[in-house]
């Protein structure tokens, strides 16, 4: 029946346009529509400067949302009603992934949230008198401590394994010792071009971070010194076009993918055998930590690692353990550990 609706609705909007249907399988033959109202409301974002990440996350959170709203005749903004939201909601709940796992509930929030935006818009253009979503209760999202951080020595291990008598090794050097000392996301590291490393002023310009915004980071020595060394030597034999701006090179001459850097930084965590899944984000998060435990300050941190709120940061202070441990066990009148007789 769904299939036979969706159908109908889209033959209409050929005979209403006189065009093919649309690839996302909307229904746009009524400018006042849901679906023509978020093209609308996206291209609003578009003209704020909203990163193209955060633009294609909502772009799909409202397909699918727009999809599911067609499929139930819901094609226009007064149709929606709390209820239908709630239900949307309920929907997200239930829904299982093809591996049969629920959507996680940071899912849910986001798909959600795209919805309540869209509403808010539309009420504030005027082509609602009432937000339907305005009292919409959010999914309670837990909160999850990042995962045992990497020790010194762990941290050590991982950026021992390039061998660096190759070239390749050299960069691979290089690459994860700036990860390690910038505390960079992967997507970060792969869009460094050459002028955003500054070695007189030992600081790396990142530009269009998590929600388009720039800052700039400290680059502690080793890593500079590491920096130098594959610019000197093994970028120039790398390099294949001369206008080609990234930092760090591929064996084809061409930057970094996220994935394809990922992928590098996975592969040498499993080498190193410190028995940890995972990537860039180990080495962001061993540095975080070991900032904390030395003494920085939460704030800075922030800044580091490009948080736009404090609360996002102040959960490294809750695996950050060793100096409380440290303290503990000087002050407290049973932390010196004395063994029973």
């Amino acid at each position: 029946m769904r299939g036979y609706r969706r159908a109908r609705l889209l033959r209409g909007r050929e005979r209403g346009r006189g065009r093919e249907a649309a690839p996302d399988g909307l229904d746009r033959s009524d400018p006042g529509g849901l679906a023509a109202l978020a093209d609308s409301y996206l291209e609003a974002l578009e003209v704020k400067n909203y990163s193209a990440r955060t633009l294609d996350t909502r772009r799909y959170a409202l397909t699918l949302f727009l999809r599911w709203s067609q499929d139930r005749e819901v094609l226009r903004p007064e149709a929606v009603t709390k209820a239908i939201l709630e239900s949307y909601q309920r929907g997200l709940w239930h829904h299982r992934k093809g591996d049969g796992a629920p959507l996680s509930v940071g899912t849910q929030i986001g798909r959600l949230a795209a919805v309540r935006s869209l509403f808010k818009w539309l009420c504030k253009e005027g082509h609602l008198g009432a937000d339907p979503a305005a009292h919409l209760e959010m999914p309670k999202e837990q909160r999850r401590l990042p995962q045992d951080t990497l020790s010194e020595a762990e941290v050590a291990d991982i950026l021992n394994v390039p061998d660096t008598s190759d070239p390749l090794g050299v960069r691979d050097k290089a690459m994860l010792e700036l990860l390690y000392s910038t505390a960079l996301r992967r997507t970060e590291i792969a869009k460094l071009e050459l002028r955003d490393l500054n070695a007189d002023r030992a600081t790396l310009h990142v530009r269009g971070g998590k929600g388009g915004k720039d800052r700039v980071v400290p680059v502690g020595g080793r890593a500079l010194q590491w920096c130098a060394k594959y610019l000197d030597e093994v970028r120039p034999l790398l390099q294949i076009d001369l206008a080609e701006a990234a930092l760090f090179l591929t064996g084809y001459g061409k930057g970094f993918s996220p994935n394809s850097l990922g992928n590098l930084v996975r592969k040498a965590v499993e080498k190193s055998g410190v028995g940890r899944p995972g990537s860039c984000h180990l080495l962001r998060h061993a540095c975080a930590t070991h900032m904390l435990e030395g003494g920085a300050d939460t704030r800075v941190i922030q800044q580091l690692l490009g948080h736009a709120k404090l609360e996002t940061t102040q959960v490294y202070t809750e695996v950050s353990i060793r100096l409380l441990r440290e303290v503990h066990a000087r002050t407290h009148p049973a932390g010196g550990g004395v063994a029973p007789d």
